[in-house]
């Protein structure tokens, strides 16, 4: 019987590689929805391949195929991830539009494969808790995530939890070239290709920051037994201590491909898209050190933030984003989003245990504070 899956977000990067999945895969899948914000061509022409009951985008538009129902905004959304007919949904969508369709998903029992960084940073504690209520699987779609996952046998034997970073494009360069650096230079990622956001996150080690946060919610780990390690080849994509002392870690050339299958088919493992068999000779040699915290302070902040909990991870995510948008319109430098950042995150009060709409008010404040900063300071 083929799994029925929902993938929001389906026009995006993570969307188009796992619709390339399923199709090399089709016969253990049924797609039942797809949504898209406005890329409606591009919608239109995966409706016309994978065949949807439903679709879910952001504004009115003209959807080819009459038989589709099609709804609309952030309702919508959640209306498409509450169909019970799924038996998994892809979360896709970046920032906080996941939030609520995940939320809704989970409360009618449909696993998860998730790719949203924002669902866990912002509300890990209430999500994590609603999916172990409905006995719901959260299974991760980010590589970091995702070899942990793999590498795991039995929690219970694991004392460490160890996620690799490439070091993004200014591993290697001066405290000085960093702090100059162009738009342009900072999106030229040595080994991904990703969306402008995560790549300038790449850049300054945001995005492991907030993997950390990330894996502290999905497999319950204290912060202290969470290590960053740079690995400029990309090759281990995350690892495991056992207490014995053996480290599990999971290998392959970088691709997202495998990370979406292993989460949409797990407990299995099956042939689907793979570029070339892997080789350790052809691979030569890996290289690992630590991070540079004078470099790389936004590390520093989100294992801060993480440790004090509530809505503090919220306000780094909103305020790093904002100043991200920031940075790519030019009009701050690469070096203010931590110092924003960080300001803005000293400056908000801290909610131990927020609701869920706290948790939005704080991600709406945090944002407006951090623009106004930005207006007074930058322009």
């Amino acid at each position: 019987m083929k799994k029925k899956i929902t993938i929001i977000g389906s026009t995006g990067s993570i969307g188009t590689q796992a619709l390339e999945v399923i199709e090399k895969i089709s016969d253990k899948f049924e797609i039942i929805g797809l949504s898209a914000g406005t890329n409606v061509d591009l919608l239109n022409q995966q409706i016309a391949k994978f065949h949807p009951k439903k679709v879910c985008i952001s504004t009115k538009a003209e959807i080819i195929d009459k038989s589709v129902k099609v709804l609309y905004g952030d309702t919508g959304l959640e209306e498409l991830c509450s169909d019970k007919e799924n038996d998994i949904i892809l979360v896709a969508v970046s920032g906080k539009i996941g939030l609520r369709p995940t939320i809704s998903a989970i409360k009618n029992g449909i696993d998860i494969a998730l790719a949203n960084k924002e669902t866990l940073v912002m509300a890990g504690d209430i999500v994590i808790d609603l999916a172990k209520k409905y006995n719901v699987n959260i299974l991760p779609v980010d590589s970091e995530h995702s070899a942990i996952h793999q590498c795991i046998k039995d929690i219970s034997q694991v004392s460490k939890l160890i996620i690799t970073a490439s070091g993004g494009p200014f591993l290697h360069k001066t405290l000085e070239e960093m702090r100059n650096a162009t738009v342009e230079q900072t999106l030229k990622h040595p080994r991904w290709n990703m969306g402008k956001k995560i790549t300038v996150d790449s850049a300054t080690l945001m995005n492991k920051g907030l993997e950390v946060i990330e894996a502290h919610h999905l497999f319950g780990f204290d912060y202290d037994d969470i290590e960053v390690v740079i690995h400029p080849q990309s090759i281990v994509h995350s690892a495991v201590e056992y207490k014995d002392g053996s480290v599990v870690a999971q290998l392959g050339l970088p691709s997202m491909h495998i990370p979406i299958q292993y989460a949409i088919t797990y407990p299995n493992r099956v042939e689907g898209i793979k570029s070339k068999s892997f080789s350790f000779a052809e691979i030569a040699h890996l290289d690992f050190e630590k991070p540079d915290f004078d470099k790389f302070k936004t590390v520093s902040l989100a294992f801060e933030a993480g440790r004090t909990g509530g809505n503090a991870t919220t306000i780094i995510n909103a305020a790093n984003e904002e100043a991200v948008f920031a940075f790519l319109a030019n009009k701050i430098k690469l070096f203010d989003i931590y110092s924003i950042t960080e300001k803005i995150y000293s400056e908000t009060n801290v909610i131990k245990t927020p609701t869920l709409e706290e948790i939005f008010e704080t991600d709406s404040e945090t944002r407006f504070k951090t623009r106004e900063l930005i207006k007074k300071y930058f322009n």
